[in-house]
């Protein structure tokens, strides 16, 4: 057996299936490449689901991390620790909020969203007690959760896991006249990601962010951004709601808020809205600690440059240029996306999402399938135009070998 063969044998024997991984067993890796345990190096179009915004191995964040590791690690929230403030401080004060509320995972994070909100509702807005609704739209990931997945309407993700959380309506993606029937009395929340990623990077009509602001700010509701995959930097702004000029009530981060190396989330809104939480009532041993913090403060001193947001927004028009050429042939059905983030329809013909990413890792660039017939790109923002180039090259390669 090879190193390779003998590493999906144990992960197959030993682990739990519920991720069909691509057949790569990755050893090491830097900016925008990977390299396997045979020695073949691939070229990373996927990015950890957008964790990997700054690249594999980005010199600060790694520093940041080996610094403070040298230093202390975890405390709890039981006691203070100098990154905690300084951390909350930076990220509020990027976001344009005043309060921040400290998680582990994305998943994590909008399960705070979550209370926070009701919770909110019950205190704030005068919500009768268990009534709470919050709105989501259709085709949305928000996380797997047994809550979140409550609001889901991917069956795979719900299939056996009931019985299921009450408390949600879900209402067609994009469609502002569903959501403003579904918004009521009893609504404390609308909970959105500006760009659906696990969907197949679908961008809303324009006018309908906008239009979801102006209704929750009417009907005293919170406008809940879930922008753990298309936030920091990924669609060419520092948030996805940006490009329509609407600031939410709530921003709901993770992924390349730890660089890559750390888990690190948060809920960042108004002291009105967070300040409704009080000593334990919610929290986390590990959120915000100190490692994550240092970290994520690395993170937002990165983005405070603006150099990866013009990254992403220069190289994602050079992506969608190229993608776009391939619409409408007999390979690709569609393309969607913003800066450097692309959903690719492909071709019943040319095989599902899965075959093409396969044939793709074969030709050394890795992406992941999503919904049958789509492959998503999402490369780190430290990609160099001609890898770039590169990549594309290896796609109609395979699309025209399809």
């Amino acid at each position: 057996m090879t190193a390779t063969q003998r590493s999906i044998a144990a992960a197959e024997k030993y682990s739990a299936h519920n991720y069909h991984p691509l057949p790569v067993v990755v050893a090491t890796a830097q900016g925008a490449w990977m390299t396997d345990v045979e020695g073949r190096r691939y070229l990373d179009m996927l990015a950890g689901y957008s964790a990997l915004n700054f690249g594999h191995g980005h010199r600060r964040l790694i520093d940041a991390a080996k610094e403070q590791l040298d230093r202390v690690t975890l405390t709890s929230r039981a006691f203070h620790h100098d990154r905690f403030g300084e951390f909350c401080t930076a990220l509020a004060e990027l976001c344009g909020m005043e309060m921040v509320l400290p998680m582990n995972t994305g998943a994590e994070a909008v399960e705070t969203a979550v209370k926070t909100a009701r919770k909110w509702g019950y205190r704030v807005k005068g919500v009768p007690d268990g009534k709470a609704k919050i709105v989501v739209a259709d085709n949305n990931f928000h996380g797997r959760t047994t809550t979140i997945i409550s609001f889901s309407t991917d069956e795979e993700a719900r299939a056996d896991y009931g019985p299921y959380t009450p408390g949600f309506e879900i209402v067609p993606y994009g469609d502002l006249a569903a959501m403003q029937a579904a918004v009521d009395e009893h609504t404390v929340a609308v909970l959105l990601e500006p760009i659906q990623g696990e969907a197949g990077v679908l961008v809303p009509p324009a006018g309908y962010l906008p239009g979801v602001r102006r209704l929750t700010r009417e009907r005293n509701v919170l406008f809940m951004a879930d922008e753990i995959q298309s936030g920091l930097g990924r669609t060419g702004r520092t948030f996805a709601c940006e490009h329509e000029d609407v600031v939410p009530d709530v921003y709901i981060l993770g992924k390349a808020l730890g660089g890559g190396v750390v888990p690190v989330s948060a809920v960042v809104s108004s002291r009105e809205v967070l300040g409704v939480h009080k000593p334990g009532e919610h929290g986390s041993t590990f959120g915000g600690n100190p490692l994550a913090c240092a970290v994520a403060l690395e993170v937002i001193e990165i983005l405070r440059s603006g150099e990866y947001q013009e990254r992403a927004a220069l190289l994602g028009d050079h992506l969608h240029h190229e993608l776009g050429l391939l619409t409408g042939g007999p390979a690709v059905t569609a393309v969607r996306g913003r800066g450097l983030w692309a959903g690719v329809d492909i071709a019943p013909g040319v095989g599902t999402g899965r075959e093409v990413s396969e044939r793709l890792m074969a030709r050394g660039v890795l992406v992941k399938d999503t919904h049958g017939a789509t492959i998503r790109i999402a490369p780190p923002l430290v990609i160099s135009k001609e890898d770039l180039d590169w990549g594309l090259d290896r796609l109609r390669e395979v699309l025209t070998a399809g």
